[in-house]
């Protein structure tokens, strides 16, 4: 009998700690698509994730980001600092209508972003993030609508699963890219 009231109070407080989580993953958003990633993130144990958001009171929008710069128009999403000192991860506007699951890859790449000035080691991280939640959320029995955006989440995890302990594709291919060669080498965070 105290076996079954013990096992009863830990469903409850499961279900009850889960639910709450689900809720407060709003505060990040106004967005329905959005709250969906995170959501779909918190059902699937990702604490990390939502973590890293409370941590840095994180907000979280769709933008255009070629309004910041046009070099960034085909950029997924990026972590940044609005013109009041607060940290947003926008996404791009072009990727609205991808799939919940992409989405929350972003995000949780992007929730690994907290240092001021970018690292190699962070990047790494962070992307090695994003293969590892699309391996879990891709769904087996979708056939996804080809975009940049599905090429970018299957090649890192091609690269996550082809890395050794001695190489590390991902990491490798962070360093040999132009583009983080020239944002890891940035002093300091755009804002907008």
């Amino acid at each position: 009998m105290f076996k079954r009231i013990l096992v009863l109070l830990a469903c409850l407080f499961v279900l009850f700690s889960s639910r709450v989580s689900a809720m407060n993953v709003k505060v990040f958003t106004d967005d329905s698509k959005i709250t969906a990633a995170l959501e779909m993130l918190d059902d699937i144990g990702a604490t990390e994730i939502i973590e890293n958001l409370q941590e840095n009171s994180v907000k979280i929008r769709f933008y255009d980001l070629s309004q910041i710069s046009y070099s960034y128009r085909n950029h997924f999403a990026m972590n940044t600092i609005d013109n009041w000192g607060n940290r947003v991860i926008l996404i791009n506007v072009k990727y609205q209508k991808a799939p919940t699951e992409q989405i929350a890859c972003l995000i949780a790449h992007e929730s690994c972003h907290k240092a001021k000035v970018a690292t190699l080691a962070e990047e790494t991280t962070a992307t090695r993030k994003e293969a590892q939640y699309w391996s879990v959320l891709k769904k087996r029995n979708v056939s996804y609508q080809e975009t940049p955006l599905l090429n970018r989440l299957n090649n890192l995890v091609n690269l996550e699963h082809t890395s050794t302990v001695s190489h590390d594709r991902i990491e490798e291919s962070i360093s040999n890219s132009n583009f983080y060669q020239n944002q890891l080498a940035i002093r300091e965070r755009r804002s907008f």
